[in-house]
């Protein structure tokens, strides 16, 4: 929909008399207008949550999984994430319990609730895996190649240590001989 010059003229003179706040009262009290939840959240940590209880997170899977390379480190983030994420799924399930009425709506909001926690866990299961496969992967290419040593004792050739001739195979010729992995030809009755 287009619109007149005249009207676009209005639009960027009244744009002009909006410029959000100014004081740090009013910039704090819009400051959790744009949260989106989900993995790649602006804001991991909500204002009412514990960012020492994240940060404690983080240091122990970080001690645990001891990231090297970049992409080690975001999948690291990820993990830690859904696992935050997790435990914020189930203090809403805690209070869909204990605010909702049982019934329709109830079982609506559990359901969704469900959905968003194996999302969750299929997030931190993923990276979990790809995080192992990098790791085991830079191991190995940080390993020397094992030195091979060359035996140089001389063969013995006596006739008890030769090895048994290879048996000799025969094949059936007969029709109603039939493969052990296979059941025999019925004729066609029709």
């Amino acid at each position: 929909m287009l619109i007149s010059r005249k009207q676009h003229q209005a639009n960027r003179e009244n744009a002009q008399h909006s410029t959000g706040p100014v004081s740090p009262e009013g910039k704090a009290a819009v400051r959790c207008n744009a949260i989106t939840f989900g993995l790649r959240a602006r804001d991991v940590v909500l204002i009412h949550e514990d960012a020492a209880a994240y940060q404690q997170l983080w240091d122990v899977l970080e001690s645990e999984w001891q990231p090297q390379a970049p992409t080690e480190k975001i999948l690291l983030e990820r993990m830690a994430v859904a696992h935050w994420l997790l435990m914020r799924t189930d203090r809403i399930e805690e209070r869909v319990f204990t605010v909702t009425e049982p019934g329709a709506r109830q079982f609506a909001l559990l359901d969704r609730v469900s959905a968003q926690r194996a999302r969750l866990e299929r997030s931190f299961s993923t990276a979990m895996r790809e995080l192992k496969q990098l790791q085991n992967e830079r191991r190995a290419r940080t390993q020397p190649e094992p030195v091979q040593t060359v035996h140089t004792e001389p063969a013995v050739t006596t006739p008890a240590h030769r090895p048994a001739p290879p048996p000799a195979y025969v094949m059936s010729g007969a029709p109603s001989a039939q493969p052990l992995s296979c059941a025999p030809v019925s004729p066609d009755t029709r």
